[in-house]
């Protein structure tokens, strides 16, 4: 049996109700620290935590920028709305980035925009975006996914006719520097959506917290991929955990929890505001300890 790798860490930061620079320093801090491996944004058009007034950034644009301005992190956004945009458009915005970043993307995609939480459900109207249901949203979130893979590996156009997709003459060029594409994190926790991750996914990422359900979840996962005949193993499973600045002995049990119960990509979430020193904090505080 090989060897269980190392857990690899990494830090969310979503871009509400900070500035620029905030989220700047903080990635550029970790991207001289080595245990800290991976960074993420967020993707919503509107807060969804505090002032519901104050500001958020587009997640795509800004990681462009952060990519450009760091060296060595592998980064992405987690996860992507589906909801939001055209999939041949974020097949090229993925791309670029993918090239800015000098191939260290991880393609972070998932249904989108936590439909439940009435913060999320306001960005469709005030944006005027459609909401479709859930049935409509995942059957796009798979058809995205087989479009957004052709568009990075094809080598000619194609045309393709879904139910919810149609492309005349679709090729992408440039291509992403990864070959043969991003690794694609698909988000979730919904047996639909578990159905798409077991067909289209290299990671898999759930929020923690009830970490029975998560455990059932990645089981559930572990099913789907042998139906198909897919080793489970292949699909990576990646872990959202909240971090606490005040009670950072109450992280490392959840991280050690997690890795216990197989999840060896671990997303580190920093509320905002940040304190100083905050990625070398983590990797003090919540890495070392722990790995």
């Amino acid at each position: 049996m090989a060897p269980t790798p190392p857990p690899r860490f990494g830090i969310m930061t979503a871009p509400m109700q900070v500035d620029y620079q905030d989220v700047l320093r903080v990635w550029r801090e970790a991207d001289a620290i080595p245990e800290i491996e991976h960074a993420w944004l967020f993707d919503h058009l509107m807060p969804i935590g505090g002032d519901p007034d104050g500001p958020a950034f587009e997640g795509w644009t800004l990681l462009s920028a952060l990519a450009a301005l760091t060296r060595r992190m592998r980064l992405g956004v987690m996860v992507t709305s589906n909801r939001f945009r055209p999939p041949a458009v974020l097949a090229k915005i993925a791309t670029t980035v993918d090239i800015v970043s000098g191939g260290r993307l991880d393609f972070g995609i998932g249904v989108g925009s936590r439909p439940d939480h009435p913060l999320a459900r306001r960005e469709y109207a005030a944006h005027g975006l459609p909401f479709h249901d859930t049935t409509h949203a995942v059957e796009s979130l798979a058809e995205a996914c087989t479009l957004i893979r052709r568009l990075w590996t094809e080598e000619k156009p194609f045309d393709f006719e879904g139910a919810h997709h149609r492309l005349t003459g679709a090729f992408g060029s440039p291509r992403p520097v990864q070959r043969p594409h991003p690794p694609i994190l698909v988000g979730g926790r919904s047996a639909a959506t578990l159905r798409v991750a077991a067909e289209h996914a290299d990671l898999w990422n759930i929020p923690g917290g009830d970490l029975d359900d998560v455990v059932r979840r990645s089981a559930l996962l572990d099913r789907y991929c042998t139906e198909i005949g897919r080793d489970p193993a292949s699909v990576t499973r990646s872990i959202h955990l909240p971090v606490s600045y005040d009670r950072p002995a109450a992280t490392r049990a959840a991280i050690g929890d997690a890795i216990g119960a197989g999840f060896g990509h671990i997303v580190l979430g920093l509320p905002a505001p940040y304190p100083a020193d905050a990625a070398r904090w983590v990797a003090d505080e919540l890495i070392g300890p722990s790995s």
